[in-house]
């Protein structure tokens, strides 16, 4: 079941110019109870996620709407966050039972890697120079795991109770970590494990974050209703107020037409800032209840993908900005 929405865009009336209005498209997910928490984009153009309260890994084939499931190996696993490696593997944290899963999406088989004590509650991943790397927003810790040897190593966060949260990889190789628990962003070497705290406004607390092709680090002010962007280079910090009154910024995606899309996880609604002109526009999300946790970009296809968590459904945004 598929569902469109055409929404105004305000200020480009206001302009006299009629650009396509951005559209939401919200997909189903038909297994009772589900909580997609999670998507990310296969190179074909599927779309897997996690189902956190079933335990189930997904895969949507958008051109037909078609879902398929798959049960991972431990009850309870609960599968937090995912992403595809070189390889077409789907690599995904078990949260609820301290693991890290590989998906073979060919046969849907299933393997598991145990962490150690330290990282039992595996948050987000991703898949940077031959190891995935994730955080432990529970443990104050973020780790690798190295899917050739098997070997895992963690390493603790310096702030105490900062609370990892949000990771991304960068461009020039290092990896950037959104601190939940404090104001800090931290960047990684990825060599080393050794991390370097960037100070934010007081009272910020950054949920999610993206890295831009310049190196600005865009990340969402969960506590203070604000988009931030960091230089590294200076240390310099920007900071936009979120359009909706205690919006609850979330989950973060620079999509290929160039603004930064975030959630607002309070208001139901999704925000496109222009970093050029500064300007932002909101969407409403189609079904009133959904919180956008997570999202990625399909730099292919010109499109964003959104796990829309309490409704039991997956969004697509077409942002177009992609040539031929």
């Amino acid at each position: 079941m598929m569902r469109a929405v055409l929404l105004a865009c305000g200020a480009a009336a206001a302009l006299g110019i009629a650009p396509a209005a951005p559209t939401i498209v919200e997909y189903v997910i038909p297994r009772p109870g589900n909580f997609p928490h999670d998507p990310t984009v296969a190179k074909d153009g599927s779309v897997w996620y996690t189902d956190q309260k079933n335990s189930y890994i997904g895969k949507l084939d958008p051109e037909t709407g078609k879902i398929v499931d798959y049960p991972t190996p431990t009850p309870g696993s609960g599968p937090h966050g995912l992403v595809v490696g070189p390889d077409g593997s789907i690599w995904y944290t078990g949260q609820g039972a301290g693991l890290i899963g590989r998906v073979n999406p060919k046969t849907g088989a299933i393997e598991e890697y145990p962490l150690p004590a330290n990282a039992r509650n595996p948050h987000t991943p991703i898949f940077h120079q031959g190891k995935v790397w994730f955080t432990d927003a529970n443990n104050n810790t973020y780790g690798s795991l190295d899917p050739k040897t098997k070997a895992v190593k963690v390493y603790e966060a310096p702030t105490s109770g900062s609370v990892p949260y949000g990771i991304v990889p960068a461009h020039d190789g290092s990896i950037w970590i959104a601190h939940l628990g404090t104001n800090k962003l931290g960047q990684v070497d990825p060599a080393t494990g050794k991390l370097r705290e960037f100070v934010l406004p007081d009272g910020a607390r950054p949920r999610r974050l993206q890295v831009g092709g310049d190196g600005t680090v865009w990340y969402t002010d969960y506590e203070r209703s604000y988009l931030g962007a960091l230089d590294p280079r200076t240390g310099k910090v920007r900071e936009w107020r979120s359009p909706g009154e205690d919006a609850g910024p979330y989950g973060i995606a620079i999509g290929t037409d160039g603004r930064i899309w975030y959630c607002e996880s309070r208001t139901g609604s999704m925000v496109a800032f222009d970093p050029k002109t500064e300007k932002m526009e909101v969407v409403a999300i189609p079904t009133p209840g959904a919180i956008v946790r997570h999202m990625q970009t399909d730099s292919t296809r010109g499109r964003i993908w959104l796990a829309l968590s309490g409704t039991g459904r997956l969004g697509k945004i077409e942002v177009g900005g992609v040539s031929d």
